[in-house]
């Protein structure tokens, strides 16, 4: 983490401790949970007991902040016993605070969700006890945590509260529920106004709200939640993203794979992903014999079984397989959201298996289609570079990591990708490239991933012969260049505003018909049909609407071309094109012969622009 970014991200969490006392000051019976900084901002999980926050509440609270701001309080570094702790905790009746510092002194070092006990305080000499843990106090308010915070309550920069939820203690849902109250903070006012224009436009531009005005999905009851169904709209949407995708994978050299959607779990249990995400997987029980399935949750294992089915040779290496397929995974009903978190995730999935000595060029290759990819989609990219962290949850040999952590970051070196590094955010069987995509309003998100396995080759026992005739390991390389299109169309959906590119968009050309007289519509059904032989998208207009309200509809579908066909059209077979504004180059209308129109979109298509040549 950058020195800036550290500095204010202590500045929220400093505010989530204002924000704390100044409930204290209104509810003095309030009890306290957890308050953590978090991406522009902060919470803090609060249990008012019968007492409900409404947004009518932020005004108060926001103005008691003010003054304890004002007030310039410093904020004092205090250590107490674990068992001193304890009874602090009771006195002051924090029951969520108590429990924590118990778990502490049963746990040792051992870290609990939260709260890390060497960070808190100390431990003893013999690492078997927690001996103090530490406290913040900033004027009459004091607080179980680990800091850093401000020197004084004064270095606070511009805040505001935002939404409150419900938030189940430690997230576990047979705890009790509390309220998490929400704030976003920046360094001063100006950046504060930036930030809210920004969430107000992604209000506009939410992709629940444009997929249901441009009709691209639908959620059912009867299907379940987190299973979205996609409308003949959407699914050209997904069509030509996951097209794109697999032809960039085709030209590389990628063979098509196709695998079943259950599996036995003792597939799972030989990847090691049954131990690290058996309880997201949905299982299925068989009615004819005793195995027990579940549903892919990733596409890997079966892949590997492929590659194993016949012996390998270093001549046939690199091996290299795709699939756009569908995976299930058991989120939680309270996690997912529209299209951004769902239970059935499509992914544009592909896997090489190669020598160590071929990793530079396949995941240069494979960097380079994705630069491809995002620069036809019009979004800026920057790589994370997730590597393991000292924590248990990786399979693997620490050095064969470290190998591998310096073999992704000489690639990202090599390919030019501007890139940072964030410890913890590897795969468990291998460090990632995560490619961040930056969208039209200036927000980051995970899309492209590029991930490094020498564990699963060594689970599976994948071989392969040299040339000396002796069996080696290959190495696994995982990509997916959309990830989850469920998740990228949220993304791009919003990045776009629903403006899509005239090659995936779902309607690409409306006519709209001056009148309903039979020569006009004949006309019409001949402009459609050789539309339609060139591929195009083509919807006729041919209501009894004006022809004013028929323009503003097509406006409101986000149509890239709009014709309006009447007697002028009809004599001259020319056109004057209305051009989505986003599209055009120039203002000035132009007038153009039908069938050079209509064979001017179709390139336009075709070449995947983004801008009209006309």
């Amino acid at each position: 983490m950058s020195e800036q970014n550290s500095n204010i991200e202590v500045m929220r969490h400093s505010l989530a401790h204002i924000m704390a006392a100044a409930i204290q000051h209104i509810w003095p019976n309030a009890k306290f949970g957890v308050g953590p900084a978090i991406d522009n901002g902060f919470y803090y999980d609060i249990d008012l007991g019968n007492k409900t926050i409404s947004e009518e509440d932020f005004l108060s609270i926001e103005d008691e902040m003010r003054a304890i701001i004002k007030a310039n309080q410093p904020f004092e570094r205090l250590e107490m016993s674990i068992d001193e702790a304890i009874d602090w905790a009771k006195h002051k009746q924090q029951p969520y605070k108590e429990e924590l510092l118990n778990d502490l002194k049963r746990a040792g070092t051992t870290s609990v969700k939260d709260l890390n006990p060497e960070e808190l305080g100390t431990v003893s000499s013999d690492g078997s006890q927690v001996e103090t843990v530490s406290f913040y106090k900033n004027g009459d308010f004091t607080d179980l945590c680990r800091g850093p915070h401000l020197e004084s309550t004064g270095q606070a920069g511009a805040f505001k509260l935002t939404k409150v939820s419900g938030a189940y203690w430690r997230g576990n849902e047979s705890n009790k529920q509390m309220q998490r109250l929400y704030g976003v903070a920046f360094k001063n006012d100006q950046d504060l106004k930036k930030y809210l224009q920004q969430q107000e436009e992604a209000i506009n531009r939410d992709h629940r709200k444009i997929g249901k005005e441009m009709n691209l999905f639908v959620f059912s009851d009867l299907v379940g939640s987190g299973l979205p169904l996609f409308t003949p709209q959407g699914t050209v949407l997904r069509d030509s993203l996951s097209d794109f995708s697999e032809a960039l994978k085709k030209a590389s050299g990628f063979q098509k794979v196709n695998i079943p959607h259950i599996t036995k779990t003792d597939l799972y249990k030989v990847s090691g992903h049954w131990d690290k995400f058996g309880d997201e997987l949905f299982l299925v029980k068989s009615q004819e014999t005793s195995d027990e399935f579940a549903l892919k949750p990733m596409n890997c294992p079966h892949h590997n079984q492929i590659y194993a089915s016949v012996p390998r040779s270093y001549k046939d290496l690199p091996v290299k397989y795709y699939e756009t397929t569908t995976v299930y995974r058991d989120e939680k009903r309270g996690e997912l959201g529209g299209l951004s978190r769902v239970r059935s995730i499509t992914q544009d999935d592909s896997h090489v298996y190669c020598r160590i000595e071929q990793i530079d060029e396949v995941i240069s290759e494979i960097i380079e289609d994705i630069k491809t990819l995002y620069i036809t989609l019009g979004m800026e990219l920057e790589a994370r570079l997730s590597y393991r962290d000292d924590t248990d949850k990786y399979l693997g040999d620490a050095k064969l990591w470290e190998t591998s952590q310096a073999e992704i970051k000489k690639q990202a070196e090599n390919s030019s990708l501007k890139f940072f590094e964030a410890e913890g955010e590897a795969a468990f069987y291998g460090p990632k490239i995560d490619f961040m995509a930056t969208d039209a309003i200036g927000r980051q998100h995970q899309v492209a991933t590029v991930q490094l396995d020498f564990v699963q080759p060594e689970r599976f026992g994948l071989e392969y012969t040299k040339e000396d005739g002796q069996l080696d390991r290959p190495v696994m390389i995982h990509c997916a260049m959309l990830g989850s299109i469920e998740r990228f169309l949220s993304v791009y959906i919003e990045h776009t505003a629903g403006r899509f590119p005239v090659w995936i968009a779902p309607e690409q050309l409306r006519l709209l018909t001056v009148n309903q007289t039979e020569t006009t519509l004949d006309f019409a059904k001949t402009i459609e049909t050789e539309a339609k032989d060139l591929g195009l998208r083509i919807y006729t207009d041919n209501s009894n609407e004006s022809v004013g309200k028929k323009i503003r509809a097509a406006e409101i579908a986000k149509v890239p071309y709009t014709v309006v066909i009447g007697e002028k059209e009809l004599a001259t077979k020319e056109v004057v094109p209305r051009i989505r504004q986003d599209m055009a180059v120039v203002d000035v209308p132009i007038t153009i012969g039908i069938s050079e129109f209509l064979k001017t979109i179709a390139n336009e298509a075709k070449s995947r622009v983004s801008k009209t040549s006309l």
